[in-house]
């Protein structure tokens, strides 16, 4: 994989994720934790793992529901190998270097979890289903602070890094909603709707971010092409 290649997979793979979302939802049965006769799926009843579970919360077949959720965490994984080739942007400074070397690391096994949530439905393997979803955001944490403060640090626009800082931002303190909170949503129908609700808002932000990633790789990479120019063209006076 070359760079073009990695950052058109950035820019690929969340949109192909929220299709594939959005049609498992289209095909979700229904039903959720506190009520199976709930029809069809609901933005604050239902989490984004109830799409892949091997039957729904009504007790129906979930075969479509749950293989294109289920795919779409799987291939979210190509994200975090695309993540692994853009440390070479930033070999012109060492530090950047380094902190990209970090950050696709942590991002890589980040989205190696989010592989792992499609790979255990939870109705099959709940204990180790919940171990990949909680751990799978408190890996994002790391990895884009260290993105954060490349950016910071390059000659990218700004507004890049604003967008890296806010999701950071957002999903530190959804980390902290996760280990601070006392509420169990299997036994309160109002924490249900609160974590179902922020877990959606955070797994949207998730690919504005990427998105907004492969933007900024993609204007370093001009950077890079236009110093190069200037190089050549001083060499050549």
């Amino acid at each position: 994989m070359n760079l073009l290649l990695a950052i058109k997979t950035l820019r690929f793979i969340p949109v192909f994720f929220l299709l594939c979302v959005f049609v498992a939802a289209l095909f979700y049965p229904g039903g959720n934790i506190h009520d199976s006769s709930q029809e069809g799926y609901s933005f604050t009843h239902n989490f984004l793992s109830d799409l892949g579970g091997y039957e729904s919360h009504s007790s129906e077949q979930n075969f479509l529901s749950n293989f294109f959720f289920n795919m779409s965490m799987f291939v979210f994984a190509l994200v975090g190998i695309a993540f692994l080739w853009i440390p070479q942007l930033f070999r012109d400074n060492t530090l950047n270097w380094y902190l990209s070397c970090l950050g696709s690391f942590f991002l890589f096994i980040g989205t190696l979890f989010f592989a792992g949530v499609g790979l255990t439905p939870y109705d099959l393997y709940l204990d180790i289903h919940i171990f990949f979803a909680l751990n799978a955001f408190r890996l994002m944490v790391p990895g884009c602070l260290c993105f954060l403060i490349v950016l910071l640090r390059s000659n990218v626009q700004k507004r890049y890094a604003f967008i890296a800082g806010f999701y950071l931002f957002s999903v530190v303190a959804y980390v902290c909603y996760q280990l601070l909170s006392t509420g169990n949503p299997f036994e309160d129908i109002n924490e249900m709707i609160r974590q179902a609700t922020i877990q959606k808002i955070i797994v949207i932000l998730s690919v504005i971010s990427v998105l907004s990633f492969s933007f900024a790789f993609e204007a370093q990479i001009k950077i890079l092409q236009q110093t190069n120019i200037n190089h050549a063209d001083q060499q050549n006076d």
